[in-house]
């Protein structure tokens, strides 16, 4: 048991300490209005995100900070356009002109805090940018601790119901009540202190902020604070709930399975099952994964403490009844499991490309290990009662042979007379032949069945009176002529007991006795091989609810590479024209770098009638955004010798620019021609 302990300690060490990176929420940006790193000509009048799934809101969700790395006053946070996937902020006016730094944080649809930060510029960048003042990862201490006391409810909840259901099923309350008091306080105190970390979990903030009375209220408006909330309260009505092995009535049955439910409910209400894709049946298939697993890994809680625990050997038909629940508590397991994980994951290449489908995979090879240990213990369990069902037809062999031995062999009526105190009864034949059968432990009162010292006792004529030697030999003391020549003397019945039927069996009572302890012994040692997995399945299974799903990161990661591949590295634009002399026609090309939101150069060559480059007197080149009224912003491209170039053009915001060239072939020849192109 203590190698047991230990070997559980040192995996939950590495488990949670060992490298493990920190979870990623579900919810991630998409865009942002202004965009990072974008130069606005004036200044924005709101901040707007926007993201795969709904976020809640904090209210110190965003942070804007001047060049200077002063803080900016800025609205309350709220969403924009009535959408649950954004998160709006209003600026003030007057922000002037530099790089401003925007720090954001929202909680995600599975409760999950997601944080970052970007920049945005006025009229020109600043020399310096101001530095994100928070940490976006936040506290490493409320996350911790938060995170640890997510993994003791796991087991608190797995340990209340299993228990529970252990003793309601199997009806062997025994040694095992103690653990449903064990699962429920754990239970109760891991949300309350869940509850009161919850604000600095969300805000990135230290522990001072989990006693601020402020904060607990914010936290209490939230789903996922209502949620705790909850589940304390079902706590409480839990505690008055009587949990007895001879409590079957169908209302208290009832009324423990609703609670169970709700129990169940308040942790799919606040993971991955509230948000995404087919989210009734995910809650559905959540809450039925959830309780499969408390009644397996808490019910092997509650055998394993039976078997050690127990003042009397465990009874084979409690440990073949838990067989038969945790069996089907694996078929729900399983289909649960399947289902999940195709709506986590949404590709095969998702289970290597990502951290979620990396952690499934562990949590799949463990799974395989605990359903071999489950495979053990069933087969412990099936000889374990087929042991006990030998030992009980030896027992029935046994007393049908002790009481064989004590029925006496009669032929004929029984006798009439009454029989006297101290008396063994005697079956009188017809020719009065008496036939007795005295056991050893009468034989020893002191009296035969033929003394005929009793009280009312009528003598045999034909034998006359007989004299007992008060011995308790429990042999005639005269000869009767009367009995027949092959009956057997009264004391050849304990000479013939003394070979038996039950000595001709193969196995005794004993011996079954020792085959029974043995399959206890190998019961226990699988039994905590079992639990040892399984609690680090249940590790693995928090660490999934703390990690953004396969699906998310690669739809995610797609939209990221779509973004990459159509952001241009640079554009060329060839644009025709005539100014309507002779020789006037032509065409100039203009290449934009990169083509994207911000600093870009030009370069312009003039192509005459002929193909060849051709020189003019100027070239003029405006880019005008008519859709939010930005421009013309003039390129002011001077000659290079050959061609005509800008090295800092700004273009502040993505779209679709209407580029005009203004081409003047003579002193008083020129014309103005246009074409759009797409800023990125």
């Amino acid at each position: 048991m203590a190698r047991g302990l230990a070997l559980l300690g040192t995996v939950l060490v590495l488990v949670l300490f060992g490298g493990v990176g920190g979870a990623s929420a579900h919810a991630a940006l998409t865009g942002a209005d202004p965009q990072d790193g974008s130069v606005l000509k004036t200044a924005p009048r709101q901040v707007t995100l926007t993201f795969t799934e709904s976020v809640g809101l904090l209210d110190d969700s965003f942070r804007v900070l001047d060049p200077g790395n002063r803080r900016v006053r800025t609205g309350e946070p709220g969403h924009a356009d009535g959408r649950s996937d954004t998160a709006r902020v209003t600026l003030p006016e007057g922000l002037g002109t530099g790089t401003f730094t925007v720090a954001w944080r929202v909680v995600s649809a599975d409760s999950h805090p997601v944080s970052g930060a970007f920049t945005f510029s006025i009229g020109k960048p600043s020399a310096s940018v101001a530095p994100i003042p928070v940490d976006p990862a936040g506290n490493t201490l409320s996350t911790t601790l938060y995170d640890i006391a997510r993994y003791v409810a796991y087991g608190g909840l797995a340990l209340l119901i299993g228990t529970a259901s252990f003793v309601l099923v199997c009806g062997f309350p025994g040694p095992v009540r103690r653990l449903l008091l064990a699962g429920w306080s754990t239970l109760f105190v891991s949300t309350f202190a869940l509850l009161l970390l919850r604000g600095p979990y969300e805000r990135g903030t230290g522990l001072a902020d989990a006693v601020d009375p402020g904060v607990l209220n914010e936290t209490l408006a939230g789903r996922p604070g209502l949620v705790l909330l909850a589940r304390l309260v079902l706590l409480a009505a839990v505690a008055f709930y009587p949990v007895r092995a001879d409590r079957r009535e169908r209302p208290v049955l009832a009324l423990g399975a609703l609670l169970t439910v709700s129990l169940a409910v308040t942790w799919a209400a606040a993971e991955h099952a509230s948000a995404g894709i087919q989210v009734p049946v995910a809650m559905a298939s959540s809450v039925l994964h959830l309780l499969s697993m408390a009644v397996w890994l808490g019910g092997l809680g509650a055998l394993l403490t039976a078997l050690y625990r127990s003042a009397e050997p465990l009874p084979a038909a409690v440990v073949n009844r838990f067989s038969r629940l945790a069996l089907g508590s694996v078929a729900v397991l399983v289909v649960t499991g399947v289902y999940q994980s195709w709506r986590g994951l949404g590709s095969w290449d998702a289970l290597t490309s990502t951290s979620y489908g990396r952690l499934l995979v562990v949590k799949l090879l463990a799974v395989l290990c605990l359903l071999a240990g489950a495979a053990c213990s069933r087969r412990w369990a099936g000889r374990l009662m087929v042991a006990a069902q030998e030992r009980v037809e030896a027992a029935t062999v046994a007393v049908a042979v002790a009481v064989a031995e004590r029925v006496p062999q009669t032929v004929g009526a029984p006798a009439a007379g009454p029989a006297g105190r101290g008396e063994v009864p005697a079956a009188v034949g017809r020719g009065g032949t008496v036939s007795e059968a005295v056991p050893e432990a009468e034989a020893g009162s002191g009296a035969s069945a033929d003394a005929g010292d009793g009280p009312g006792e009528a003598p045999n004529p034909d034998t006359g009176t007989g004299t007992g030697t008060g011995t308790g030999a429990g042999t005639d003391a005269g000869t009767d002529p009367g009995t027949a020549p092959d009956s057997p003397p009264a004391d050849s019945s304990a000479d013939s007991s003394t070979e038996s039927p039950a000595d001709s069996s193969t196995e005794s009572p004993a011996d079954s006795s020792d085959e029974s302890a043995r399959y206890r012994r190998a019961l226990r040692g699988s039994v905590l091989a079992e639990i040892t997995v399984g609690i680090l399945v249940l590790v693995i299974t928090t660490l999934l609810t703390g990690t953004q799903p396969g699906r998310a990161a690669t739809e995610t990661a797609e939209a990221s590479a779509a973004a990459a591949a159509s952001e241009q590295t640079g554009t060329t634009t060839v644009v025709p024209f005539d100014v309507g002399t002779p020789g006037g026609r032509g065409k100039v090309q203009i290449e934009l770098a990169p083509g994207r939101v911000g600093e870009n150069s030009v370069q312009a060559v003039i192509f005459g009638p002929d193909g060849g480059i051709s020189t003019v007197p100027e070239l003029r080149l405006t880019f005008t955004l008519e859709s939010q009224r930005i421009g013309p912003i003039d390129a002011e491209l001077t000659d290079r010798g050959g061609y005509w170039a800008a090295d800092d053009v700004t273009l502040p915001v993505a779209g679709i620019w209407t580029m005009k060239a203004t081409v003047r072939t003579t002193d008083i020849d020129q014309v103005t021609v246009s074409k759009t192109v797409r800023i990125g």
